[in-house]
């Protein structure tokens, strides 16, 4: 149905005095005005009303009125009033009733534009008491003489069918629209496809039944129909299966036309068509594929001169495409290059997809583009690029020296992000070729001072720690990276023990206190439970057996593979199947990010992965359908003893007073750094504020510690210190300690980035003792637990809702042995003191008992955790859920330093 246009001024209207403020009393004169006799005064009256009613003002009562105005001949007024009664249908059910003999009455009219427009709104009127009255009429428009009628019927079916579905079944609507889709009339098929392709996506089932003789009235639809009803028939060509290669060449022939059309979408719908059908045909028509390969490469390479937007949504599909048929595009390669002036994302996209078509032909051209963009403002572009002459360098074995050349070239420029970058890359290139390019090592020592990142820091320590034989010095630098250990980020401490073992392992000697340093750091000083772990596995293995330690950690790694093509195939072939929608944008299937409303009442909650047996899967088959009112009890909580708010009811009526949070105090700064100052720090909450505790240690600062400034540096959190001036009452004299508070307030200002991989926790720190006027630095881990909202309790229901719509890709898993307690219920009190809540509890296999916990930040974000206890071992698994997986690591590690303090 054409959409409903008011009056402009080239057609003698002035819309704009609709929208003029209500004067007293205008209620009135709108209800005069629209009982006038007088046609043109009754039609401004409800463009009044409508206007009214687009700015938001509440016209209801005016309902009736309006609703009087709908006995006319005249189709402007009458799809104003029908507009009207779409939009206020759904607050005024009863009266919209009133409007059904004038519906019928209209669908029975002479003119084919007002049958259809009756129609047309009755499916739009979302109010079941509507839809019998509606099947008579609709019945009769799907089999109405003039195809106008009959096309705005078929999507009326549709619209019905997802307020009443059994009404369609019974009335037989669905054998209607197949009859449809043999329409003389190619407008009236093309509805009659769409209308079934959006009940089959509706109800999760193949309504849309193609046999020989449909396929040929699709097929010559497709030249007359509307551009968006090309859209529809291709897109149901793609979900049929041709019975033979014959069978699907003779489709592709009549569907390649397609492909020089104007409008991207048919474009986009004829390639997937094409390409599903290629995958049928097999290897036994190479010719045929070649041509079609040929013929496939024009038509996306016009996609890249359009705005954009439909820039990148075509390089999304493109870069499915060329990883399953490179062949299509290997010879295109330039129309990837970037040009100055193509927004970020666009660029970052034709990055991926230069990677995926680089060979040894163009390798040459490629680097001298990728070494041009390395040299732009845009940061994150520059580092992309950087990597990307990696990436090219593992792909192309005898391309990878010509890659370090351009890489070595770059390091020389002195620009920190661009050196950081080609030293991450390096190490994979050393990685992908072992004992080949050892030689610019030198190279990368000389320029270790401008690495300040965690992961260029890490990958430059894993090349000392790998070649420390080849490294005159290699105990030196490790040395100078060992000052700062306390201070890196656990990434860059764990690479830092391995690569002193190394260089231990391979030179005993000189080594042997830098190694025993390290493994009291990593064992006696750190928190972090990896870090902790791994130095304990090193120390047991070097004093016991050194020959076994040499085997562990000098033994031949997995030579690391070109992750160009990554998707898996299966999944890659449903992604094809699935070009020019939203999953080829977010390279994903449907049902991870689309939840249908009418298939399976609840998806079970595979929880811990390993605790449901195939008798627990029957009982979950037979769930289908179960009505939204009365959930299946997933978790079996029973309600037993349990509140609303998941914890058990105190018969007195009282509430226990709340401890506090335990301050765990870490040595951030040595007297070194800090003029003769030892810096301790905690992080905690108190009354729902995060508080920075420091204890200040005078050793040797002759000047009283008693006013310092502090500043926190960008961090994943974004806190910032609410006061920046700290005050030591009293001053803290030599030989004596002092403690002050720092509150922090989470500041968009201040959040950083948070790159590819888990969020950092170092909260970077600067205090100025105003008394000496030094300042110095260290970093104090952040732990998330101290920023816990008290609004983390989520009821039942919800838990279960949002555990089932986070992707499982997104679970992170680990185990926690050695506790000092597995007491549930001592662990649930534990962590309600930080805001970590109790949700339920139930019986697992083998004795497991189960516990499921949620918690929020004050940020918004939302974690949810499984926690399985087995009878007799002192010992945890843990399973966490988060949108956030960049935190989700931190909340992990807090969550297992809860369970082992």
């Amino acid at each position: 149905m054409p959409s409903i246009n008011l009056p402009g001024k080239n057609d003698g209207g002035h819309d704009s005095r609709f929208f003029t403020t209500q004067k007293k009393g205008e209620m009135h004169e709108l209800k005069m005005e629209l009982h006038s006799t007088d046609r043109n005064t009754k039609v401004d009256a409800v463009k009044k009303v409508i206007a009214s009613m687009t700015v938001g003002k509440d016209v209801s009562s005016l309902f009736t009125d309006v609703l009087n105005c709908v006995q006319t001949g005249n189709i402007e007024l009458k799809k104003l009033v029908y507009l009207y009664l779409i939009n206020y249908s759904k607050s005024q059910p009863e009266l919209a009733l009133l409007a059904v003999n004038t519906f019928v009455k209209d669908a029975s009219d002479p003119n084919p534009l007002i049958r259809a427009l009756a129609v047309r709104t009755m499916g739009c009127i979302r109010v079941e008491k509507i839809t019998e009255y509606l099947c008579d009429p609709l019945s009769r428009a799907l089999r109405d003489e003039d195809p106008y009628v009959r096309k705005t019927a078929a999507v009326c079916v549709a619209k019905l069918y997802d307020l009443a579905p059994a009404l369609v079944q019974e009335r037989g609507f669905l054998e209607i629209l197949h009859d449809l889709i043999s329409d003389s009339n190619p407008s009236v098929v093309a509805n009659g496809v769409a209308a079934l392709s959006e009940i089959a996506e509706t109800s999760g089932k193949d309504v849309m039944k193609i046999s020989a003789s449909v396929l040929q009235k699709l097929l010559a639809a497709l030249n007359e129909c509307t551009e968006w009803g090309q859209v529809f028939i291709l897109d149901s060509l793609a979900k049929y299966a041709p019975a033979d290669a014959r069978e699907a060449e003779g489709i592709i022939e009549r569907v390649t036309p397609r492909l020089q059309h104007a409008n991207s979408a048919v474009v986009m719908s004829a390639v997937k068509v094409i390409l599903s059908y290629m995958e049928l045909m097999g290897s036994a028509n190479t010719d045929t594929i070649r041509n079609l390969t040929r013929k496939l490469a024009p038509p996306l390479v016009t996609l890249l001169n359009s705005e954009p937007e439909i820039q990148y949504v075509a390089l999304r599909n493109i870069n499915l495409i060329v990883q399953k048929r490179p062949s299509i595009l290997e010879n295109e390669i330039r129309v990837f290059f970037c040009k100055y002036n193509d927004p970020i994302y666009v660029k970052m996209e034709k990055l991926e997809i230069i990677i995926k078509l680089v060979s040894e032909k163009n390798i040459d051209q490629v680097l001298l583009e990728l070494k041009e963009y390395a040299t732009e403002v845009d940061v994150d572009f520059v580092r992309k690029s950087v990597s990307a002459i990696g990436r090219c360098a593992v792909k192309l074995e005898r391309a990878a020296e010509r890659c370090i050349g351009v890489l070595l070239e770059l390091i020389q420029t002195k620009v920190n992000y661009v050196v950081q970058e080609s030293v991450i890359v390096i190490k994979d290139i050393f990685r992908r070729y072992p004992n080949r390019y050892e030689s610019i090592i030198a190279t990368l020592c000389d320029n270790l001072d401008t690495l300040d990142e965690p992961q260029a820091k890490a990958s430059m320590i894993w090349i000392i720690g790998e070649y420390a034989e080849r490294i005159d010095n290699a105990d030196e630098l490790l040395d100078n990276f060992l000052e700062t250990f306390e201070e890196e980020d656990p990434s860059v401490q764990l690479q830092l023990l391995t690569a002193t073992v190394k260089c231990f392992l391979k030179n005993p000697e000189d080594t042997q206190d830098m190694v025993q340093r390290v493994l009291d750091l990593a064992t006696e000083e750190s928190d972090n439970p990896d870090l902790r772990d791994r130095g304990f596995i090193y120390w047991r293995l070097l004093s016991t057996d050194p020959e076994a330690a040499k085997l562990v950690v000098l033994g031949d790694k997995p030579v690391i593979e070109d992750d160009t093509f990554k998707l898996e195939p299966n999944l890659l072939n449903t992604l094809i199947g699935q070009i020019a929608t939203l999953s080829s944008i977010y390279h994903k299937p449907p049902e991870a990010f689309v939840v249908r409303a009418s298939g399976r009442g609840v998806m079970h909650l595979g929880v811990g992965g390993d605790d449901m047996g195939e008798d627990d899967e029957e009982d979950y088959e037979d769930d289908e359908g179960i009505e939204q009112e009365d959930p299946v009890d997933l978790l079996d909580m029973g309600g037993m003893g349990i509140n609303d708010n998941g914890a058990g009811d105190d018969l007195f009526g009282s509430s226990t007073p709340q401890a506090e949070q335990a301050v765990r105090f870490v040595k951030v700064c040595s007297e070194e750094k800090s003029g003769g100052i030892d810096v301790l720090a905690a992080y905690h909450q108190v009354n729902g504020n995060v508080l920075m505790e420091l204890e200040f240690q005078n050793k040797s600062c002759s000047v009283p510690v008693s006013n310092l400034a502090i500043q926190l540096n960008k961090n994943a959190f974004g806190l910032s210190p609410v006061n920046q001036q700290i005050i030591c009452n009293p001053p803290v004299q030599v030989g004596s300690s002092g403690t002050a508070t720092v509150q922090l307030v989470a500041n968009r200002s201040m959040l950083a980035p948070v790159q590819p991989g888990p969020a950092s926790p170092q909260v970077q720190v600067a205090i100025k003792n105003m008394a000496t006027s030094q300042v110095f630095y260290f970093a104090a881990n952040f732990n998330i637990d101290a920023m816990f909202s008290s609004g983390g309790q989520m009821d039942r229901n919800a838990f279960i809702e949002t555990w089932k719509n986070i992707d499982d890709g997104k679970e992170i898993y680990s185990t926690v042995s050695d506790l000092p307690s597995t007491d549930i219920d001592g662990i649930q009190a534990k962590f309600e003191l930080y805001n970590i809540f109790f949700i339920a509890r139930r019986q697992g296999m083998d004795g497991q008992e189960v516990v499921y916990f949620s918690m929020k930040t004050m940020t918004g974000m939302d974690f949810l955790a499984e926690l399985t206890f087995k009878a007799g071992v002192n010992a945890c698994k843990i399973c966490l859920k988060t949108e956030n997986t960049s935190y989700g690591h931190l909340v992990k590690n807090a969550i297992e330093n809860l369970l082992r303090f």
